[in-house]
């Protein structure tokens, strides 16, 4: 069975409509036949969508490090919790585990874990598709920074559109099905 990394925050977000955001990506998921790989804990966002996933009757494969795990973040209910000494441990194994990466509304730590999947995408690492569920134009200003970034010539046109953007979970899964990633090399003339 295909899986789908799902970065998401911590924290549950200032408004309902993250947390239903969630949800509803999850019994996309479902319906498509994917189990979750995400970050393991049992807060914000992150709680929400393994605990839909779970009550759908879903697999969930947490990875967390032992340092969160000791301050009780982590999920006591997935089907695989996967504790790994150091926030690098954690990304490599969950890139591992995936078959593509799915970025819903966070802060920091969602961003960064995103940026360095399709980081790795570009640079030939992987060929597994990126996307953000831009839930109520979460992401807008980060899609206008990279168009901004594609037009002064530090993003290659092809690997902009390496990262897939939805508003739907439905739509954004239409797109992971149909991608194939860029032949272009990134530093290609």
């Amino acid at each position: 069975m295909a899986r789908i990394c799902v970065y998401c925050g911590s924290n549950s977000g200032a408004r309902p409509v993250y947390q239903e955001a969630a949800r509803e990506l999850a019994a996309v998921l479902l319906r498509h036949d994917y189990e979750l790989v995400y970050g393991g804990a049992d807060k914000g966002i992150m709680g929400v969508i393994a605990d839909a996933m779970l009550e759908l009757g879903g697999k969930v494969h947490g990875v967390i490090p032992k340092m969160l795990c000791e301050k009780e973040l982590a999920h006591q209910n997935l089907t695989e919790l996967h504790i790994v000494a150091s926030m690098h441990e954690r990304k490599t194994m969950m890139a591992a585990l995936s078959d593509g990466f799915i970025a819903l509304p966070g802060g920091y730590g969602t961003l960064e874990e995103l940026i360095e999947m399709i980081t790795w995408g570009q640079l030939k690492f992987h060929d597994k598709p990126c996307g953000l569920l831009n839930v109520d134009g979460y992401f807008d200003h980060l899609l206008a920074y990279l168009d901004h970034a594609t037009a002064e010539g530090f993003l290659r046109v092809e690997n902009r559109k390496m990262l897939l953007c939805d508003d739907t979970a439905a739509g954004l899964l239409r797109q992971f099905e149909a991608y194939s990633a860029p032949k272009v090399e990134k530093w290609a003339h």
